[in-house]
């Protein structure tokens, strides 16, 4: 018998839109993972306290400032700098094609772009994501 998903969805930065990350966060939900949403205008720092404390197997970022490369780097690095770079990190939003490689090549798992259905983001953390054994 295994445990469902812990998943955090969050939103770094000064980004003030949130209705993506909330309809990731739902239908992540509705699949059967359990969801800790962390609000607008967080800073990786909380982002990654948040994580570790919920003891989540992923974290979502998404990012629409264009910080992303920042953002995401920081988040990356203080999970590894926390012992926790076990902790798949995902993301999305307005991300230009040309930056994708270079996030993955800093440890970002997946990049969803504008487009992205939910269902192919729920397919991806169930794929791609270790479900923990309780």
């Amino acid at each position: 018998m295994s445990s469902r998903i812990r998943v955090v969805v969050a939103k770094p930065g000064l980004d003030g839109h949130d209705r993506g990350a909330k309809v990731v966060a739902r239908a992540l939900r509705d699949a059967g993972m359990e969801v800790i949403y962390t609000g607008l205008h967080q800073t990786p720092e909380q982002i990654v306290e948040t994580a570790i404390q919920e003891d989540a197997d992923a974290v979502g970022l998404s990012v629409l400032s264009g910080a992303h490369m920042t953002l995401f780097k920081r988040v990356l690095e203080l999970l590894a700098e926390r012992d926790a770079s076990d902790i798949v990190v995902f993301g999305g939003g307005i991300i230009p094609d040309a930056d994708i490689p270079e996030l993955e090549r800093l440890g970002v798992a997946k990049i969803f772009t504008p487009g992205a259905t939910t269902q192919a983001i729920v397919e991806w953390v169930r794929g791609n994501v270790t479900q923990p054994v309780a």
